[in-house]
């Protein structure tokens, strides 16, 4: 699936949905930095149930972002960066046009002050 159609389908709303939670943003980043771990485990880490974790790792399962798989009784789950790939390659225009939005302001006040410094070295 190529950005163009990440962006043009639900796919690109169901991953921004999933990251637009603190709580899941923090199981991404746990799975980023330790690796595939049990949900049991995952639940550990917040002040909330057990099956509120559940619930948002199912979000995140469901917009492609972590992959389950089960051992015995326990579920596991891992990191699935690509649909994050396709997201960034979505942004990558809206980056580049801030990027140079912010490099023009950045020379007109590098004109300006020159300008400013200029005019006083004439009194």
């Amino acid at each position: 699936m190529t950005a163009r159609s990440v962006a043009g389908t639900g796919a690109a709303d169901h991953v921004f949905t999933a990251l637009s939670s603190p709580a899941r943003r923090e199981l991404l980043r746990l799975l980023l930095d330790e690796g595939a771990q049990p949900a049991g485990r995952l639940a550990e880490r917040f002040d909330m149930s057990r099956p509120s974790v559940s619930e948002h790792l199912k979000v995140l399962r469901d917009a492609g972002l972590v992959a389950e798989t089960r051992h015995g009784r326990e579920r596991h789950y891992r990191l699935e960066a690509a649909p994050l790939m396709e997201i960034r390659d979505w942004l990558t225009p809206y980056e580049r046009f801030w990027r140079e939005k912010l490099t023009n302001l950045s020379n007109l006040l590098d004109e300006m002050e020159d300008e400013g410094g200029r005019d006083g070295d004439h009194e």
